[in-house]
């Protein structure tokens, strides 16, 4: 095998690799005999099928196989001689031909930058301290409650916070819409899904009134006919329902799996997901923390294209849907805080190797079991990630992420500052 190497530009490099075509034939010759005395194939008995026949069915795919173990052979092995660590997979292009018997193949692919040794001692960075409270599991269980309120239909006139039903139509000064009856709406008063003298009018009214007002339409307004329009509206209420909260009672609390129907054990369970979403920010706090500091004090590390190409597209995706595809300028825009990201990437990745640390057995299947907490099956999430080697090695680098954020955390400048639950994880709440 003869291996040369060029340097295409940044951290593009090109192998060249030639290996004796007698290999790939030998390999092909080996196959094919063994395929001549196990292939079963309809009309001819085990091991007196022609070769001309096997040639014919399994030539290329044979050729094909021993083709790609070979040049996947010798690059490895080309790449451990050159010391090379490539980004991706490298692009190979080949004639598969033999020349003076010998078969060329190039591999082109970008390795990983020079990284510096980084000095984490110099690096000021800011921990979260934060507990979860007890009124804090009085806040989650408020807002479960309210999540499954139900309507009451009351007959006293409507206030802030009831949903009222109401039919109605609209006049300008050309043209009733809709032409004939009524249209239907509902809103809950006070919500800002009416227009504020809409909402204001139906406050205080009660089923079967009836009014009429004069409404301003803003120029933005959804009905062309009516937007930028002075307008006459003639409504009638229909009903009006209060909400009400259900009960904080047994059955309440068993819709949340909790058997034994005991506030006690709800209360637990509340805070116990509570604190793993709280361990769960910290952690992403402090990690993006590091991140941000490590990237700042290194802004001239070289990028591999391919990775920052990855990280953008990554970014751009974020609050799309599934398979939709962002768009260019988008993608441009996600660029700068991309190059950041890999930045760190690559630092803590190489922190990690100078510093001999691997992800820690227990702390990713402490993660694997938070994910899957959050769905019905859990077990049978835990088992995906099990068969899932791609999953599983995601799962993997965060955990080694978060243990390289604490261990830089524990040999910089660090200073510890205590924000409340809210304060972390719903900032503006109380805004």
């Amino acid at each position: 095998m003869q291996v040369s190497l060029e340097n295409v530009g940044g951290l593009e490099r090109r192998l060249t690799v030639k290996f004796p075509s007698a290999d790939l034939e030998g390999r092909v010759r080996e196959r094919m005999l063994d395929l001549g005395r196990n292939v079963r194939l309809k009309g001819f008995r085990p091991g007196k099928v022609p070769g001309k026949v096997i040639e014919q069915r399994f030539g290329a795919q044979v050729r094909g196989e021993a083709f790609s173990e070979i040049i996947s052979n010798t690059l490895q092995k080309a790449l451990g001689e050159q010391q090379l660590r490539p980004v991706a997979a490298p692009s190979i292009n080949t004639s598969g031909q033999a020349e003076n018997g010998e078969i060329a193949y190039t591999a082109t692919f970008e390795v990983f930058p020079e990284l510096p040794a980084v000095d984490v001692t110099a690096l000021s960075i800011e921990r979260i301290d934060a507990s979860v409270s007890d009124a804090d599991i009085d806040n989650m269980i408020e807002t479960l409650r309210k999540q499954r309120t139900r309507l009451q239909r009351v007959e006293r006139a409507a206030q802030s916070g009831d949903h009222v039903a109401f039919e109605y139509y609209t006049q300008t000064a050309d043209l009733r819409l809709p032409a004939e009856g009524m249209d239907r709406g509902s809103s809950i008063l006070g919500s800002g899904t009416l227009l504020a003298e809409i909402d204001a009018a139906l406050s205080g009214q009660a089923p079967d009134a009836e009014l009429e007002l004069d409404v301003a339409f803003p120029a933005e307004f959804r009905n062309e006919h009516l937007a930028g329009k002075l307008a006459r509206m003639h409504l009638r209420v229909l009903t009006v329902q209060e909400p009400v909260l259900p009960k904080l009672d047994a059955e309440f609390v068993r819709q949340f799996g909790i058997d034994s129907g005991e506030l006690e054990d709800f209360r637990r369970e509340v805070r116990a997901n509570l604190e793993r979403e709280l361990d769960a920010a910290v952690a992403a706090r402090l990690k993006g923390e590091v991140a941000g500091k490590l990237a700042a004090a290194h802004p001239d590390i070289s990028v591999p294209r391919a990775m920052l190409e990855a990280e953008a597209q990554a970014l751009a995706r974020m609050g799309l849907a599934q398979d939709a595809q962002p768009a260019p300028e988008r993608v441009e825009s996600a660029r700068a805080p991309a190059r950041t990201r890999v930045i760190a990437a690559l630092l803590m990745s190489e922190i990690a190797r100078r510093e001999g640390m691997q992800p820690e057995a227990q702390r990713v299947a402490a993660l694997m079991a938070s994910i899957a907490s959050t769905y019905e099956d859990p077990q049978q999430v835990i088992e995906l990630y099990q068969r899932d080697q791609q999953q599983l090695a995601n799962l993997r680098t965060r955990v080694l992420e978060d243990q390289v954020a604490e261990w830089i955390a524990q040999h910089a400048q660090t200073t510890v500052r205590t924000m409340s639950f809210d304060e972390l994880l719903r900032p503006g709440r109380n805004a």
